[in-house]
């Protein structure tokens, strides 16, 4: 009788299990194949899928001082990967079966497959397992997301075609219409979408808000991509109506505060960040940058007050920590606005130490601390700013970056000049001191270099000893004494010969003349190197000794002078400082030819300034010493244009009149109408342009030795000019 039932049992199962063929179309094995889809491989699918959009998440990285993207992701331009088919239509499968997955979406696709291959119940040119379709929509996401556009949009065309009637019919076509928008189809996304939106111009589609919500997301973006921002602000609008999808209701709310910042409407981006920063499911991330987004926005004094306390409030949040450096920054920014300037700047400088900051942040930071350094005439500290703006930079075509850059260039040639002077003061003053001063200051110098570096010393002994580590040596173990430590013994020996070199242990031990000269060892010699910035006659014998040499530095000191004074007036209108150094290099200047160019530049300046009496000192050196020269003209003239000016302009058509049928090939017309106008011209500054034309005029139909004669006079003649030198260089060709 057991017998008997065991083998019913057995013949039950086996005729279940024949009767699930996927040929067979039954209730059993309708339901069989549908729900070993849906629980056993789909299941499996869609958890690879998730996993996968998680990892995209936790790696994106947004840049929040652009506009973000609607979808978080980035994918490589024109990389859109073929598919290969089989016989199949609308399956894309490829038949490479050895492959294996390596990521959660290859996994994902695989399921999917896998549920088409084996548990698919095609009978008679109709699908019978309501599960394939689900199937086909899992295998046309995971190739989006690998980026194989094409394969995904058959996947999601073969779900239309067949399954008109299915529920996730509509996720399916926005699917496709994400699809077609990368690869640059958006007119042809916009027109499915607004096909599933509307029945009628004004009737919207009785759709689920959660596939409204992804409808509209995906005209947005399709409106994104072909610049249309008024039609995508207006789609956002509508996708943000419900939130039902935090994460990207979220983001929506985010962009669309982003293009009512752009167009600059303040009230209705703060409107959208508030009702962001009021979102209580919405992912962190969002609504703490909404914060920082209506700061940026505050533009009224009352207001600002309310919102530094708010940024304040968020400061002091443990939560918030990773995104100090954003917080501090936008902080300052409201300070600068309201002109508390140090309160700013020590914001800046909290922005810039917080743990997790980023470069682009730190370059927007060092850029106000630069601008604030450069107003208050700090050039030095400017120019150190905008460089560490270049170094954190990665986007070096950015037009903002370009400007640093033009901004740093010009404070370049400032540095150089304001260094050369502070240098050649310093050498100068220690140079005019006698044997016992000198020898005194470097004693001093010297003994405060060996207490700095003493200190220096024995702050890394002491990371050391804390289990700090340093310079790529490991730490000490915890609560291990120093003396124990190998390592941080060692360390500590070399750094005592690197500052104090071989001593004996003795009192007064460290005298410079302790210092032991033994055996030149190897390690004796780099000792030896190192201490040369603690021997005194190193430093005494770098003074300039002869009379010409210190003469040589006050000579260019002073034209370092002067060209400051320049810069200060002429590029960057800082009157007070340009005033200071043309009075500094008038007082101490001895050379002829500036004098001239220093009264006018000083006349000028107090003119400006309004100030008659020192304008008229100035005045009257050039109008008594000068009294012949265009600058004196110009002050007793000042409305008039002349002659000299105009004979200039004169002169240059003529050389460009000449230089065209130079160009022209006309040489011999050059030559002659060369030296009929030389005579008429004799003071001229184009002279040297006039003659290296005609030479050039000679060696295109003369003789060797005719071009070489008229290059010779040239160099001979004008031995200083461009000319001469571009003339000497050719005789050296012709060598």
């Amino acid at each position: 009788m057991k017998i008997t039932f065991r083998y019913l049992i057995l013949f039950t199962f086996i005729a279940v299990i024949a009767s699930c063929s996927t040929k067979k179309d039954s209730v059993i094995s309708r339901n069989y194949h549908a729900l070993t889809t849906k629980y056993n491989i789909l299941f499996n699918g869609n958890n690879a899928f998730d996993k996968g959009i998680d990892e995209i998440n936790n790696s994106y990285t947004d840049d929040w001082f652009l506009q973000l993207p609607l979808e978080p992701i980035e994918f490589e331009e024109d990389k859109i990967i073929a598919p290969t088919f089989n016989n199949n239509i609308g399956s894309g499968f490829n038949n490479d079966k050895d492959k294996k997955p390596t990521t959660t979406f290859e996994r994902a696709e695989e399921k999917a497959v896998k549920a088409i291959q084996k548990h698919g119940m095609n009978i008679d040119g109709i699908e019978r397992n309501r599960q394939i379709d689900n199937a086909y929509l899992l295998l046309g996401k995971a190739r989006y997301y690998q980026q194989r556009f094409i394969p995904a949009v058959e996947a999601f065309n073969y779900v239309i075609a067949n399954y008109p009637n299915a529920d996730l019919i509509a996720e399916t076509k926005i699917w496709r219409a994400k699809t077609n928008i990368r690869l640059d189809n958006e007119e042809t996304a916009i027109e499915s979408m607004k096909l599933l939106l509307v029945i009628r111009d004004t009737l919207e589609a009785d759709l689920p808000n959660r596939i409204k919500e992804q409808a509209h997301t995906a005209l947005a973006m399709a409106y994104v991509k072909s610049d249309s921002l008024q039609n995508a602000k207006k789609h956002l609008q509508l996708a943000t109506r419900t939130l039902e999808n935090q994460a990207q209701g979220a983001r929506n709310l985010f962009v669309l505060g982003q293009i009512y910042s752009l167009e600059d409407k303040k009230d209705s981006a703060n409107l959208t960040y508030n009702r962001l920063a009021n979102f209580k499911k919405a992912p962190y991330k969002y609504k703490i940058h909404a914060n920082i987004e209506l700061a940026r926005n505050t533009t009224n004094d009352s207001i600002s007050v309310v919102v530094l306390n708010t940024l304040q409030e968020l400061i002091k949040d443990r939560e918030n920590r990773p995104y100090l450096d954003e917080l501090y920054y936008q902080t300052a920014v409201l300070q600068e606005k309201n002109d508390s300037i140090q309160l700013a700047k020590n914001n800046y400088y909290n922005s810039l130490r917080a743990a997790n900051a980023g470069d682009k942040q730190k370059t927007f930071t060092y850029e106000n601390l630069g601008n604030l350094a450069f107003k208050e005439a700090e050039y030095q500290n400017a120019s150190a700013y905008y460089d560490s703006v270049l170094q954190f930079t990665k986007d070096t075509l950015n037009l903002r970056i370009r400007r640093i850059k033009r901004k740093y260039k010009n404070l370049a040639s400032l540095i150089k000049f304001e260094d050369v002077v502070q240098t050649n003061d310093s050498i100068v003053r220690i140079a005019t001191l006698t044997k016992e001063e000198q020898t005194t200051f470097f004693e001093n110098y010297i003994e405060k270099i060996k207490e700095a570096d003493e200190a220096a010393a024995q702050l890394r002994l002491n990371q050391m000893a804390f289990a700090n580590p340093i310079s790529g040596l490991q730490p000490a173990k915890k609560g291990e004494w120093y003396f124990y430590n190998s390592q941080s013994l060692s360390f500590g020996k070399s750094e005592f010969f690197k500052i104090w070199g071989n001593r004996r242990l003795e009192d007064n031990w460290r005298w410079s003349e302790k210092a032991s000269i033994g055996i030149a060892t190897k390690d004796s010699t780099a000792v030896n190197k190192v201490n040369i910035k603690y021997d005194l006659d190193t430093y005494l014998s770098t003074i300039p000794k002869e009379q010409s040499e210190i003469d040589s530095l006050i000579i260019t000191r002073n034209e370092a002078l002067y060209e400051l004074g320049l810069i200060y007036k002429e590029q960057f209108k800082n009157l007070d400082l340009a005033k200071q150094r043309l009075e500094r290099v008038n007082d101490l200047n001895e050379d002829e030819a500036l004098v001239l160019p220093i009264n006018w530049h000083l006349y000028q300046l107090y003119t400006s300034l309004d100030n008659e009496t020192e304008a008229e000192q100035y005045k009257n050196v050039i109008l008594t010493k000068y009294s012949e020269t265009k600058f004196a003209q110009v002050i007793l003239n000042p409305n008039v244009v002349f002659s000299d000016e105009v004979e200039v302009n004169e002169v240059e058509r003529k050389y460009k009149e000449l230089y065209y049928l130079y160009k022209d090939d006309k040489f011999n017309e050059v030559i002659t109408q060369i030296d009929a106008f030389l005579p008429s011209i004799p003071n001229a500054a184009l002279l040297p342009k006039f003659e290296l034309l005609k030479a050039l005029a000679i060696g295109k139909f003369k003789t060797k030795k005719e071009y070489k004669a008229a290059l010779d006079y040239i160099v001979v003649s004008y031995g200083n000019t461009e000319e001469a030198e571009k003339a000497k260089a050719i005789v050296a060709q012709l060598k």
